[in-house]
C-alpha cells in the first residue's frame, strides 16, 4: 500500500513539473515574457526623432523591391536577396533596444524585426501555400534580440501589445491575404506615427473589412484583440474605427466578422 502511494506521488510531482514547464515554456513563446526587453507605452502623440538610432535603410530598399503597393510579396524575387535579408537581421540582433530608446524607436525597430523575420519564416519554408502549413510559426522562439530569443508571438503580446498603440495591428503582417497589407516601406522613428495612421486608414477603409452605417463586417482581428480597442478607456471597436473610417457606423449597428484567407500574400 506505501508502495502505491509513493508511486502515485511521484507521479503527481512528475505532472507538475512538467505542467510547470510546459507552463513556462508556452508563456515565453505566446507572449507572457518580455525577456526583459524595454517596454514603453504609447502616450499621445508621438514625435518625431531628430535622428533615427537605427538605420533601417537596408530593410526599407528591400520593401520597396519586392513589396506591392497593395502589399503583395514577391517572395520568390526575396528569396535571391536572402543574404541581404540575413545580414539586415543580424544587424538587428546586434543591436537590441535600450530603456533610453525613444517610445517611436522601440516601435520602429519591433515592428521592423516581427515583419521581417515573418518575411524570412516564409523564405525558409517557402514554396508554402501559407503560413499556417510551417510549424509552430508563432511559438518557436526564432528571433534573437541581443542575448535573448523571443517567438513571434511573444514579440507581438509581450512586447508591442504592451505597448498600448492598437494601430500596431495594421503594421505588423502574417503574411496571409486577409493580413493588413505589408507597407512597402521601414518603419522609422522619425516617420512612425505618421505610418501608423497611414496603415490603419487603408485597413479600415480598405476591402478586408465592409463597412456602412447600419451592417458591418469586419475582419477578425477586431474580434481577436478586441480588448486593445478602446475610445476614452472603454472598449469600443466601432467607436475606435469611427476615428479613421469614411463611413462612420451608427449607434447599435450589427456587427459580424468575416473569414480569415490565410493563403499567402504572394504576387502571383
Amino acid at each position: 500500500m506505501r508502495f502505491y502511494r509513493k508511486q502515485g506521488l511521484q507521479l503527481w510531482a512528475m505532472l507538475v513539473m512538467s505542467h510547470s514547464m510546459f507552463s513556462c515554456t508556452l508563456s515565453s513563446t505566446l507572449g507572457f515574457n518580455d525577456e526583459g526587453l524595454p517596454v514603453k507605452e504609447v502616450a499621445g502623440t508621438m514625435g518625431s526623432a531628430e535622428q533615427p538610432l537605427i538605420d533601417h535603410t537596408p530593410w526599407d530598399n528591400l520593401l520597396k523591391k519586392y513589396v506591392r503597393e497593395d502589399g503583395l510579396v514577391d517572395y520568390k524575387g526575396f528569396l535571391n536577396d536572402r543574404i541581404k535579408l540575413k545580414s539586415y537581421l543580424e544587424m538587428l540582433s546586434k543591436n537590441p533596444p535600450k530603456e533610453d530608446w525613444s517610445t517611436a524607436e522601440l516601435l520602429a525597430y519591433y515592428i521592423n524585426t516581427y515583419n521581417a523575420y515573418t518575411i524570412d519564416l516564409i523564405l525558409e519554408n517557402y514554396p508554402v501555400k501559407s503560413i499556417k502549413d510551417i510549424n509552430g510559426p508563432w511559438t518557436k522562439a526564432i528571433v534573437p534580440i541581443g542575448d535573448k530569443w523571443l517567438s513571434l508571438g511573444g514579440l507581438e503580446n509581450s512586447i508591442l501589445r504592451k505597448m498600448n498603440e492598437p494601430r500596431i495591428h495594421f503594421a505588423i503582417n502574417c503574411a496571409s491575404y486577409s493580413c493588413p497589407d505589408l507597407l512597402n516601406e521601414a518603419y522609422t522613428a522619425d516617420k512612425i506615427e505618421s505610418q501608423l495612421d497611414k496603415v490603419t486608414k487603408s485597413f479600415i477603409n480598405g476591402n478586408k473589412n465592409k463597412i456602412t452605417a447600419d451592417q458591418v463586417s469586419l475582419s477578425k482581428i477586431f474580434s481577436w484583440y478586441k480588448k486593445d480597442f478602446e475610445v476614452n478607456g472603454k472598449k469600443d471597436v466601432a467607436g475606435y474605427i469611427n476615428n479613421y473610417s469614411k463611413v462612420k457606423i451608427s449607434e447599435g449597428a450589427k456587427i459580424d466578422y468575416l473569414e480569415y484567407n490565410w493563403d499567402l500574400n504572394k504576387l502571383k
